[in-house]
């Protein structure tokens, strides 16, 4: 169940943001941002002129409030994005409680505080205790509450020797009694992470961000020597330009917008992923999550159901459907495997045939083992069986029956389609074949059509061979298999998928999936799964659901979306403001250049100071679209470089000139340039 996302201006957010704005003020704090940080520089040394102004005092004030009002709305947006893991953070840690856990010593427990307990350690945890830190079940079966870390109410069942073994501290068992060996170090629990992780104070700047700020940085510089020599040159040309003026244009200039936005929107990254129940361990998965361009899916559980299911009845010769219906649902009625229960149910549909009582001593159950292959049951005189052809066949044979050649072409038939077929004989008589078949997810054909036109390769992988790998992909409409899959070849895939220049996700819950999950770019593993693959993962899906995987592509790819539109706006907004600014300061010196000065702002003063308002103004309405993200479309790299620029690089350009003049007009008519 995913969380809601609370309102951008929730005043348990907002109003705690407003404070934390001013402790970013804290230069070493600052600094992590390089234009931000130029940007404090300014307004402290247009405060300090202040002191020294004469005449022009009021105008240096307002363009001393507004470069501080610039810095403290960018420290906003971040503050605001952290608030919003802070405040999930605070859930989760009403999760985390101070437990005492029933330490195993040989034969006798002992009760110790759970932050004393080391990796390693045994513990007992019965109905309604809580677990104590994160393990893995090593003897029993249990169903436990999880609602504390996933928000879902159902229980889920968590059981030793498997891929479902792995607990999580903070949890509750709900039944039954389970011995788990702590896995955990002191402190560095699953939930310390995710509380760390949600809250950002752990968030490291991914490969692009910290190529962005570079690029920031260099533009900063490159309008910083810009500025720098107008100085001289209004020297020279008899119009000396203050040094608060020259502060406020360098402020314009620089790319603040996106550098106002940036930590904004990489928080907000993984804020959105939170909400989808993911945990992703560092930001660089998330960003990774939105460059794939392979995406491999196990095929049971993610691309079908998870189990087969009876789909159609094959009569043998001589044999109606109705009467091979009846037999293999009599063979079924006490095969409580979901295949099993898929057989009753479709002779009731197909023959409205009831289930019927088959009490002992008249019936007599004949469970499936690997060594028969076969179940069943001997009821009135008769012995039903269903199970794999070539036991049946040997069953019938060895009854003295005849096995029908064409039989042995509908077990052919159904194998080439992809599909399971079980013979069912009465006694010596075959009656026919019963098909399975995976049921593949409704609309997921068309998930991996949308995955498609982003230009993401589709490989589906099953242990299947590969006549019924083929078909379920064809079906689902992947782009490529890979059947009978080892954990080797899947490691060996995804290397040389990585080799050929493509950067890869996966989904895993095993310990057999931990190898590839590590060598993935984006490994997702399942929150139900084992330790080793929790560990080897970059995501955690606590909702165990691996159909996820899709949309945390979408995630990824909205992040960089973002980060990417933001920063055309941006730039084409440097380059609005630019050609706004400069003819207004320069026409009174060089009157040539007074046709330049499109917008016929008022005077160099109005110029300038509403540059600055506007400026400041744009990066706090921006806040909502960087915490919100772009909105997402399934479009490839092309179509969305052409929608930037249309959208965001030509809004870039108009807006700041409408609003600038806007602002000029409101100052000229308040005097106050």
């Amino acid at each position: 169940m995913s969380h809601q996302a609370p309102s951008l201006f929730d005043w348990k957010i907002a109003g705690p943001a407003i404070g934390e704005s001013f402790k970013k003020l804290d230069p070493r704090v600052l600094i992590k941002n390089p234009v931000m940080f130029v940007t404090g520089i300014g307004a402290v040394l247009t405060t300090a002129a202040i002191l020294t102004a004469g005449a022009d005092r009021g105008f240096i004030i307002q363009l001393a409030v507004w470069l501080w009002f610039t810095v403290l709305f960018a420290n906003f947006a971040e503050a605001v994005a952290e608030g919003r893991g802070k405040a999930q953070a605070a859930s989760l840690r009403n999760a985390r409680k101070d437990t005492m856990a029933r330490r195993m010593r040989g034969n006798r427990e002992e009760n110790v505080p759970a932050p004393d307990l080391a990796t390693g350690d045994i513990v007992v945890c019965e109905t309604n205790d809580v677990i104590p830190a994160d393990g893995e079940v090593i003897e029993g079966i249990a169903s436990v509450d999880e609602a504390a870390i996933t928000g879902e109410s159902a229980p889920v069942i968590r059981e030793s020797g498997g891929d479902r073994s792995a607990v999580t501290g903070g949890t509750r068992v709900i039944s039954d009694r389970i011995l788990i060996r702590i896995t955990s170090e002191k402190g560095n629990t699953f939930l310390d992470r995710m509380i760390a992780m949600v809250e950002g104070a752990k968030r490291q700047k991914t490969p692009n961000e910290i190529a962005l700020t570079i690029l920031l940085s260099a533009l900063t510089l490159i309008f910083l020597l810009v500025v720098v020599t107008l100085k001289p040159f209004g020297i020279y040309a008899a119009t000396p330009f203050t040094y608060p003026v020259l502060i406020a244009l360098l402020v314009c200039l620089i790319p603040t917008t996106i550098g106002g936005l940036l930590s904004a929107i990489g928080i907000s990254g993984i804020d959105r992923l939170i909400r989808r129940n993911v945990m992703a361990t560092s930001g660089r998965a998330v960003e990774a999550a939105g460059d794939i361009d392979v995406l491999l899916l196990d095929k049971t559980g993610t691309i079908t159901i998870g189990n087969r299911m009876a789909s159609d009845f094959r009569p043998a010769p001589g044999v109606t459907e109705q009467e091979l219906a009846d037999a293999a649902q009599l063979a079924s009625l006490a095969d409580e495997t979901p295949e099993g229960r898929s057989i009753v149910v479709l002779a009731k549909e197909r023959f409205n045939i009831r289930g019927r009582e088959l009490a002992e001593p008249h019936a007599t159950f004949i469970n499936f083992t690997a060594q028969t292959r076969m179940s069943g049951v001997d009821w009135e005189g008769r012995s039903i069986r269903k199970g794999a052809a070539d036991s049946v066949r040997d069953h019938v044979l060895a009854l003295g029956g005849k096995y029908p050649a064409e039989v042995l072409k509908l077990v052919e038939d159904a194998s080439k389609a992809g599909r399971t077929p079980l013979v069912v004989a009465d006694g010596a008589r075959v009656m026919g074949v019963v098909e399975l078949k995976d049921v593949v997810k409704g609309g997921i054909k068309e998930r991996f059509a949308q995955l498609r036109k982003m230009g993401i390769r589709t490989v589906m992988i099953t242990g299947d061979n590969a006549l019924t790998a083929a078909a379920i992909a064809a079906e689902a409409g992947v782009d490529d298999f890979m059947a009978q899959a080892t954990p080797e070849d899947k490691l060996k895939r995804i290397r040389a998928e990585q080799a050929a220049g493509h950067l890869v996700a996966m989904t895993g819950d095993g310990t057999n999936d931990a190898p590839a999950l590590a060598q993935a770019d984006v490994g997702v593993a399942m929150n139900t799964g084992t330790q080793a693959a929790r560990e080897a993962g970059n995501m955690v899906d606590l909702d165990s659901n691996p159909t996820k995987l899709i949309e945390i592509v979408e995630i990824g790819k909205q992040l960089l979306m973002t980060r990417g539109s933001l920063t055309t706006f941006s730039i084409a907004n440097d380059v609005a403001k630019y050609f706004a600014i400069i003819p207004a300061m320069l026409m009174a010196t060089f009157p040539a250049i007074s046709p330049l000065n499109i917008m016929n702002l008022h005077s160099p003063q109005s110029a300038i100071l509403s540059a600055v308002i506007f400026n400041a103004l744009i990066i706090i309405a921006l806040i909502p679209l960087a915490l919100k993200g772009v909105p997402y479309r399934a479009v490839g790299a092309v179509a969305v470089l052409q929608r930037n620029l249309l959208i965001y690089g030509l809004g870039g350009l108009l807006i700041p000139f409408v609003g600038i003049k806007l602002i000029d007009l409101v100052i000229t008519t308040l005097h106050l340039a």
